[in-house]
């Protein structure tokens, strides 16, 4: 029994040691005044079949929600492409490093930052696992913003730019 218990504190060590590279993201409500209360937490970890986003929030509306990683680590108000200032237009466009400039969801030939609908329940809250299967290495992801939208997204750029997700109103820098 002693030596169980010697042992112990070496395997939560090496267990601790597996989640020491995930990424996370503290998410927050975001206006054009700037960015306001936490709705919790997204980790991003490496995955089987691509990288993996868990959610952990609260406090948004129900529904779907398009999810993306922007270009820019920063969720602070910005201007848009008509030169307006909107929510979270400091993260910029969609992460898009190969310059693909299409938007074709997390299994087409789009931008990267293209993540999977994200579902919040009724009562505000969004449990899931994503999985983005194009993206498969973790370290290009610290310093961008995740932002999830308005609306949903349907992966095209038709009959709505950036598949009608609309105005951002959540925002958090992966570090």
């Amino acid at each position: 029994m002693r030596g169980w218990l010697l042992g112990l504190p070496l395997v939560l060590g090496l267990v601790g040691a597996a989640n020491a590279g995930d990424l996370t993201a503290t998410m927050y409500g975001i206006s054009t005044s700037g960015t306001g209360e936490a709705l919790g937490t997204v980790t991003v970890s490496s995955g089987d079949g691509g990288v993996v986003f868990t959610t952990d929030l609260g406090g948004l509306p129900a529904g779907r929600h398009g999810f993306h990683v922007h270009a820019n680590g920063d969720c602070g108000p910005g201007p848009n492409d008509a030169g307006l200032v909107v929510s979270g237009g400091a993260a910029g466009g969609h992460w898009d490093p190969e310059g693909t400039k299409r938007h074709r969801g997390p299994r087409g030939g789009g931008h990267l930052g293209d993540l999977p609908v994200l579902e919040v329940t009724a009562d505000g809250t969004a449990k899931e696992r994503l999985v983005a299967p194009r993206i498969t290495d973790l370290d290009r992801l610290k310093g961008h913003a995740l932002v999830i939208h308005a609306g949903g997204d349907d992966y095209t750029d038709q009959p709505l730019p950036l598949g009608g997700g609309g105005g951002r109103i959540a925002c958090g820098v992966i570090r």
